[in-house]
Parts: structure tokens; C-alpha cells; sequence
């Protein structure tokens, strides 16, 4: 029997995470690195990299950064050779780079709509297909994308948006029925309402917020601490045996 130590640990584990600057993706390579994984932090804005890459290294972990808009196709397809340049090949993939830019249903231009799909959508893809290869190799693999509420309910101005969720999970799904054979797993994480850049128009200390606290069963809004515990446990052996999943940590706010 694996000890529980070693069954939550990623030393000797490297991990790519996309939107690594700020919010989910900055929240989950701070805690990958902490469970002992050498960490790529890849999003558009070198400045912002920089800062949290400096603030794992000051607190002990191992961190590269690679600038990257992944919303555009030349340079995603660059990303996972530069990738390798890091730490090796990933062992672990975190898609957490998206967009709602929120404008009503019925003004969504084909931009827009493209915009939020390549970044949302296809680089989650194409990446996992790039990187995938070298995981199925080593007979070991973890790919983690971030879905959303509104994979099953739909909210306010957020259709684009929302389209794009429903469909990560379904793609979470379908990567995890070509590769889980080879030892590579593929699941969703959903959070609830937590204080993010996306999320601020809720977190007003007002009537907003306490709305929102109001759909969940806990009966409280979420934190950044919450989605912890559930990024190592999918990250690591714990979870060898759960693939395909889409897994709401949102205070039962799915179930409500």
C-alpha cells in the first residue's frame, strides 16, 4: 500500500498551468509547487508571471515562466516545445487561462464568439494533444481543465462564455476515453462563486454577493483556499482511478 504521503505528492513531477498570473491558475501552480512539483506558469503578461514565479521560489518551489497568448494558434503551437526547455516534459497540464467578455446574446459577433472559443476552448485542446504524447510514453499523465457553473446552468450575458464550458466538460470526457488507458487522466474542476478578476462584479460586500452565497447549500460564497485540496488530489496518484469527471467544488451550489 502507497503511504499517503507519497499518494499525495508531486516531487519529481513537473506541471504546465495556462493563466498561471493571476486567480484559479496562479492559485493551483502556487499549490502544485507546495506539494513538491516543478512548475511552468504560462499567460500573457510577463510582469504579472514574473511576480508569482518569484513568490513560489521565494517560498521554497521550483518555477519557470512562459509569456504566451494562448488564444492565438502560432503561438500555442510553440508552447509545448518551449515547455520542454523548463523542467522536461510536463507530466501535468492545467488549462485555467479564460475569457467572458459578457456581451448580450444577441450582440455577439463572430469575433467575439471565435475569441472566446480559441482561448476557452481549442488551446485547452490542442495543448493536451501536444503534450499528451510524451505523458502516454511514461505511462503516466494528469490533464486538469477548469470548467464552470455554467457547463449545466446558464447565467446572465454569458453565452459565448458559457458554450465554451459545456464544452470543456465534454471534451474533458473525450480526452479521457482516447488516453485514460494508457495511464493518462483527464478531469474538470468547476468551481463556484470564488473572488477572482472574472468574478469581481460579484464580490461588492452587497446585495450581489450575498445573492450568490444564497444558491449554495454551504451557504457561503467560495475562497481561492477552497479549490486546493481537490487540484493535488487530481494532480497526484490519489486520483488514479477517477478520470472523465467534471467535479463542482461550489458549496453544492449544483446541486441547490
Amino acid at each position: 500500500m502507497i503511504p499517503l504521503t507519497q499518494l499525495f505528492s508531486l516531487s519529481g513531477k513537473v506541471a504546465l498551468i495556462t493563466g498561471a498570473s493571476s486567480g484559479i491558475g496562479q492559485l493551483i501552480a502556487i499549490t502544485l509547487a507546495e506539494a513538491g512539483a516543478a512548475v511552468v506558469l504560462v499567460a500573457r503578461n510577463p510582469d504579472r508571471l514574473e511576480a508569482a514565479a518569484s513568490a513560489i521560489r521565494t517560498s521554497g518551489g521550483r518555477a519557470q515562466t512562459l509569456a504566451c497568448d494562448v488564444g492565438r494558434r502560432d503561438e500555442l503551437d510553440r508552447l509545448a516545445g518551449r515547455a520542454r526547455g523548463c523542467f522536461g516534459d510536463p507530466d501535468i497540464l492545467v488549462s485555467a487561462a479564460g475569457i467572458n467578455p459578457r456581451p448580450l446574446v444577441e450582440d455577439i459577433t463572430p469575433e467575439t464568439w471565435d475569441g472566446v472559443m480559441a482561448v476557452n476552448l481549442d488551446a485547452p485542446f490542442f495543448l493536451a494533444q501536444r503534450l499528451a504524447p510524451a505523458m502516454r510514453a511514461r505511462g503516466w499523465g494528469r490533464i486538469i481543465n477548469v470548467s464552470s457553473q455554467q457547463a449545466v446552468r446558464a447565467f446572465n450575458n454569458s453565452g459565448a462564455y458559457g458554450v465554451s464550458k459545456g464544452a470543456v466538460s465534454a471534451m474533458t470526457r473525450s480526452l479521457a476515453e482516447a488516453w485514460s488507458r494508457d495511464g493518462v487522466t483527464c478531469n474538470a474542476i468547476a468551481p463556484g462563486y470564488v473572488p477572482t478578476g472574472m468574478t469581481r462584479l460579484v464580490f461588492d460586500g452587497g446585495e450581489r454577493e450575498r445573492e450568490a452565497a444564497a444558491l449554495t447549500l454551504a451557504g457561503r460564497n467560495g475562497t481561492l483556499e477552497d479549490l486546493r485540496g481537490i487540484t493535488v488530489f487530481l494532480a497526484s496518484r490519489a486520483s488514479d482511478y477517477v478520470t472523465g469527471q467534471t467535479i463542482f467544488v461550489d458549496g453544492g451550489m449544483c446541486a441547490h
